[in-house]
C-alpha cells in the first residue's frame, strides 16, 4: 500500500476506489495548497494526484524523494516541469479525450454568445433597458454560413469543426492535411478558435501582429490556455477596434484578478475556465486520473501517459 496525496476533492466515486487500495491524504480546503504546503506533505508520498492549478516544479519534485507517480487531472501538463519528472523517471499521466466534446460545446457556445451579444442582452433585462422592439438595438453578427479558423486541429479542434459544419460554416485549420498557414487563416476567418497546447513555441502565439492580421469584424475564441494569447495585445486590440470581440475561458494568470486591465476591455466575454465543467465529464476525468495513478503505482502502463508534443 502506497501513500498518495490528492490536492482537491473530486466528484464521483473515484477517490473511493483509490482509498480501497492505497492510503489517501486528501487536501481538505476548497482552494489549492500553496507550494510550501505541498512541500510539507512530501514525507513518504509515492503518488500525487494534482490539478492544472497546482504548480509541480523542479523544486517541489526534489522535495518529494519517494514520489514515483504523478497523475494530473487536466488535458495537458503545462503546470508540471516535465523535464524534472523525466529526470527522476517519474510516471506522468493526464486526462485527455474524456473532456473533448464538453469543451467543444463550450467553445461553440462562446462563438454564439460573443457574436449575438448575449451577455449584453441578458444584462439589459434586469437593468430595465428592455424597451419596445427596436430594429437597430443589440445587433450582432451571423454565425451560420461564416468562416471559422481553427488553430490546432487536435481532438477538441476537430470536435469544434464538426459543430461548425452543422452551421454550414467554412472550416479553415492549421496543420495536418488541408491545413493553411496561420496568417492566411487569420485573414480569412470570421471566428478564430484556439485549440493548441501551451508550449514554448505556442506561448503568445496570438500577439499584436496576429490580431492586426484578423478582420476588424472577426472574433477571437480561446478555450486552450491563457498563455497562448498576449493579453496586453488583446486588450489593446479590443479597445482600438482591431477585432470585433473576444471570448475566452482561459487567462494568464488564473484566476484573473478582478482589477486586471483586460477585464475592462469592450466586447469581451471571460469565463472562469469551465470548459470541462459538467457532472459527467468531471467524473470521467476523476476516474481516468485515478486509473492512471493506480496503474503507475502497480508498475503497469497508464491508460493515458503524458508524452510531450
Amino acid at each position: 500500500m502506497a501513500r498518495c496525496f490528492v490536492t482537491r476533492s473530486l466528484p464521483g466515486g473515484a477517490l473511493g476506489r483509490l482509498g480501497a487500495e492505497h492510503e489517501v491524504d486528501l487536501w481538505p480546503e476548497r482552494l489549492p495548497p500553496r507550494p510550501d504546503e505541498l512541500r510539507e506533505r512530501s514525507g513518504r508520498v509515492e503518488g500525487l494526484l494534482c490539478l492544472l492549478t497546482d504548480r509541480i516544479d523542479a523544486e517541489l519534485i526534489a522535495a518529494w524523494p519517494r514520489l514515483r507517480v504523478i497523475s494530473n487531472l487536466a488535458v495537458g501538463c503545462d503546470n508540471v516541469d516535465v523535464a524534472a519528472v523525466r529526470a527522476r523517471a517519474i510516471a506522468l499521466g493526464y486526462t485527455p479525450d474524456v473532456l473533448t466534446e464538453t469543451t467543444a460545446d463550450l467553445a461553440f457556445a462562446l462563438i454564439l454568445a460573443v457574436a449575438r451579444r448575449l451577455p449584453e442582452a441578458m444584462a439589459a433585462v434586469p437593468a430595465g433597458e428592455w424597451e419596445p422592439w427596436d430594429p437597430g438595438w443589440l445587433l450582432g453578427r451571423d454565425v451560420y454560413g461564416t468562416t471559422v479558423g481553427i488553430v490546432g486541429l487536435g481532438r477538441i479542434g476537430s470536435a469544434v469543426a464538426r459543430r461548425a459544419r452543422g452551421f454550414e460554416m467554412e472550416v479553415l485549420h492549421t496543420g495536418g492535411d488541408g491545413g493553411v498557414a496561420l496568417d492566411d487563416l487569420l485573414a480569412r476567418s470570421d471566428f478564430v478558435s484556439l485549440h493548441t497546447p501551451l508550449t514554448p513555441r505556442t506561448r503568445n502565439l496570438i500577439a499584436a501582429p496576429q490580431l492586426r492580421a484578423m478582420k476588424r469584424t472577426a472574433y477571437l475564441i480561446n478555450t486552450a490556455r491563457g498563455g497562448v494569447v498576449d493579453q496586453a495585445a488583446l486588450e489593446r486590440a479590443l479597445r482600438e477596434g482591431w477585432i470585433a470581440g473576444a471570448a475566452v475561458d482561459v487567462t494568464d494568470p488564473e484566476p484573473l484578478p478582478p482589477d486586471h486591465p483586460l477585464l475592462g476591455a469592450p466586447n469581451l466575454i471571460v469565463l472562469p475556465h469551465i470548459g470541462s465543467a459538467t457532472h459527467a465529464t468531471r467524473e470521467r476525468m476523476a476516474d481516468l486520473a485515478v486509473d492512471n495513478l493506480l496503474a503507475g503505482l502497480a508498475g503497469r502502463p497508464m491508460p493515458r501517459e503524458y508524452r510531450p508534443p
